[in-house]
């Protein structure tokens, strides 16, 4: 049996949608594969009892397909599903690396980062690679229709996870079809002032790129008490906030010294707003290992 850690994820990071994406150093999810006649799944861990263990409607069943490679699947659940940390695309991710491995079918890491992304869409619904390539990858990530570009950083972030479900078919439904070319252009600045912190490995920089006027508040409306959240983790030295991926988790930026502060607040603002949550002290990470 072949074992496979795949990392969390942020998605979006605020300005690039459906583009950008960090791994985190935790949580995680695991995986093990061993060869067998037919695929079967079983999951285990956070959130497991609302995972199909049906290959056709489970993310692994759809990369086992993809990659011919039937094996018995067992899924430890690091990353709570509906939780705006690429759950779904952890599993793909892990499960795309280990069967590959696995079978020997010799794909890069770039050339299964689409196998996990269309495991995923079993899921989300669209084969989108920006949770799967940095679970994948590792690192800051830019995944668009030409492929994926990856940076090396190592950043300060923390993960704020209320304990509410926000689905990523209801986060898509309220994302606006139109933009003004004012915001046109104010998203295009963020993205890149983003993408340049994440090469200088500078959290203000990022932070000032998190910024969203377009997708953001009108996922931010989803999330109870997500105003106070971002506005107490700033003042604790929050450098950007934003929501992670559909949400509900809520990701912030900062220097390493204010992350055990800033995930206070932000814990202490949800409990204020009667939502109780978890918070992950991480940073930018590694993508899916092999153990």
């Amino acid at each position: 049996m072949l074992t496979v850690r795949a990392p969390a994820t942020s998605a979006n990071l605020g300005s690039g949608f459906d583009v950008f994406g960090v791994a985190l150093s935790r949580p995680a999810d695991v995986v093990r594969v061993a060869k067998a006649d037919e695929t079967t799944i079983e999951v285990t861990g956070t959130g497991s009892e609302y995972i199909p263990e049906d290959p056709e409607k489970n993310t692994v069943g759809a990369v086992a397909a993809a990659l011919d490679a039937p094996a018995h699947i067992e899924i430890d659940k690091g990353i709570r599903p509906a939780s705006g940390l690429g759950s779904s695309a952890a599993s793909a991710a892990a499960a795309a690396v280990a069967l590959d491995e696995l079978y020997d079918r010799g794909h890069t890491r770039e050339e299964l980062v689409p196998i996990a992304a269309e495991g995923e869409a079993v899921v989300s619904g669209t084969a989108h690679a920006d949770n799967v390539a940095p679970s994948i990858l590792g690192g800051f990530t830019v995944a668009t229709d030409e492929g994926v570009t990856r940076v090396d950083t190592s950043l300060p972030l923390v993960v704020c996870l209320p304990e509410t479900v926000v689905s990523t078919r209801d986060a898509r439904r309220v994302v606006p079809e139109e933009v003004t070319m004012d915001d046109q252009v104010d998203t295009v600045g963020k993205a890149a002032t983003l993408a340049i912190g994440m090469c200088r490995g500078d959290p203000a920089l990022v932070g000032r790129g998190m910024d969203d006027s377009v997708v953001t508040p009108a996922r931010a409306a989803l999330i109870d008490g997500y105003t106070a959240v971002r506005e107490d983790a700033f003042a604790a030295g929050a450098t950007g906030v934003t929501v992670s991926g559909a949400g509900p988790a809520v990701l912030a930026t900062c220097r390493a010294n204010d992350r055990r502060a800033v995930g206070s607040a932000m814990l202490d603002a949800f409990a204020d707003a009667g939502v109780e949550a978890r918070v992950y002290r991480s940073r930018v990470g590694q993508g899916a290992t092999i153990h």
